[in-house]
C-alpha cells in the first residue's frame, strides 16, 4: 500500500536531513514508487530544496525536460527547474545543435560549464595532452565531468538534480532509488527510475519531443564522440559507451571525493615526472657545458 502523501508535505531542507533519517528516505522511496514520473517531478518541485536538472540531453533526460515543461504550463509559470549542461568540449555537434534547439524551444535557462580554464578542445589538448580519456581515464572524467559538475553545483548552491537515469540502462543504474543522497550530500532525483527504454520512445514520438540526430542511426545512449558507438547489443542501451572497457559511468554519479582523490594523486605523479624529466634534462645540459 502506497503510503498517505500527507505524510511527505514537509519541504526537505537539506541531503543531510535525509541522510540522518534513513528511514524517512526509505519511506519517501515508497510513496513516490507509488507516482507515475510527472508527479514524482511535481513533488520535487514542490519538497526539495533548490532543484536542477543536469542533462546532456539524452532521451531520459529530454522526457524529463518536457514534462518539466508541460508542468509549467499546467501552473502559467515559465520553465521551473533550470538546467546544468556539462559541456566537455568531445559532444558531437548534433548533441550541441540539439541544447540549443531544447533552449529555444521549452524557453528554458541552460546554464553551461566546461573543464576549468579553456573554452576549445585544442586549449583542452594544450594544458593536458592529446587523448587523456586513454592515457589517464580518470583525470579526464575528473576534468571534463566531476569538476565542473561541482563547481556548478557550488555556484549556484544546487542542493538538489534531477537525473535521467534508469534501471533498464543496467551497470551501476540497475538498483537505483527514486530519491537518493550521494556522499557529498546533493539529493538526486531519478524520475524516470522504473522505466526502459521504449517508454522512453513512445513518450518521445507521442510528444513530438525534439531528440538528437544520431538516435535515427542507431544510437541509444549518447556522450562524447570518442566513446560512443550504436549499442553493440540490443538488450543493453548502453553497450555503445566505452565499448570493449569495464565501466558503465563516466565518473558524474560515482563517490566524488573519491575520484578527486584518484586526480589529485595522478596529478602529482604526473608533476613529479616532469620535474624528473627536466632534471635530467637540466643534468645533461650541465655536463655539456663542463665537456665543453
Amino acid at each position: 500500500m502506497p503510503v498517505s502523501a500527507g505524510a511527505f508535505d514537509k519541504q526537505i531542507k537539506s541531503g543531510q536531513e535525509l541522510i540522518s533519517n534513513p528511514a524517512y528516505l526509505k519511506e519517501i522511496n515508497q510513496y513516490l514508487m507509488s507516482l507515475e514520473p510527472k508527479e514524482i517531478i511535481e513533488w520535487a518541485i514542490d519538497h526539495l530544496p533548490n532543484l536542477y536538472q543536469t542533462t546532456a540531453f539524452g532521451l531520459s533526460g529530454l522526457t524529463t525536460l518536457d514534462m518539466i515543461n508541460k508542468i509549467s504550463i499546467d501552473r502559467n509559470q515559465s520553465h521551473l527547474v533550470s538546467l546544468i549542461f556539462l559541456d566537455t568540449l568531445y559532444h558531437f555537434k548534433e548533441t550541441l545543435d540539439l541544447a540549443k534547439q531544447c533552449q529555444d524551444t521549452f524557453n528554458v535557462p541552460l546554464k553551461t560549464y566546461r573543464p576549468m580554464n579553456v573554452d576549445t578542445s585544442n586549449e583542452f589538448e594544450s594544458e593536458y595532452g592529446k587523448s587523456l580519456w586513454e592515457t589517464d581515464e580518470d583525470a579526464y572524467d575528473y576534468l571534463v565531468k566531476v569538476e565542473p559538475a561541482r563547481r556548478a553545483y557550488d555556484e549556484l548552491q544546487v542542493k538538489s538534480i534531477i537525473t535521467g537515469r534508469r534501471r533498464s540502462q543496467k551497470g551501476d543504474r540497475s538498483d537505483i532509488p527514486i530519491l537518493e543522497v550521494d556522499s557529498t550530500g546533493l539529493i538526486k532525483l531519478n524520475p524516470l527510475a522504473f522505466w526502459d527504454f521504449q517508454k522512453i520512445w513512445s513518450y518521445i514520438r507521442a510528444n513530438e519531443v525534439p531528440y538528437n540526430a544520431l538516435v535515427d542511426q542507431g544510437y541509444r545512449s549518447i556522450g562524447d564522440w570518442h566513446s560512443t558507438n550504436a549499442p553493440s547489443f540490443s538488450d543493453d542501451e548502453r553497450s555503445g559507451r566505452w565499448a570493449g572497457k569495464e565501466k558503465s559511468e563516466c565518473g558524474l554519479h560515482k563517490d566524488y571525493f573519491q575520484m578527486r582523490a584518484v586526480f589529485m594523486a595522478s596529478k602529482k605523479k604526473r608533476q613529479q615526472q616532469q620535474l624528473e624529466k627536466e632534471n635530467k634534462i637540466a643534468a645533461s645540459m650541465a655536463g655539456l657545458a663542463i665537456s665543453s
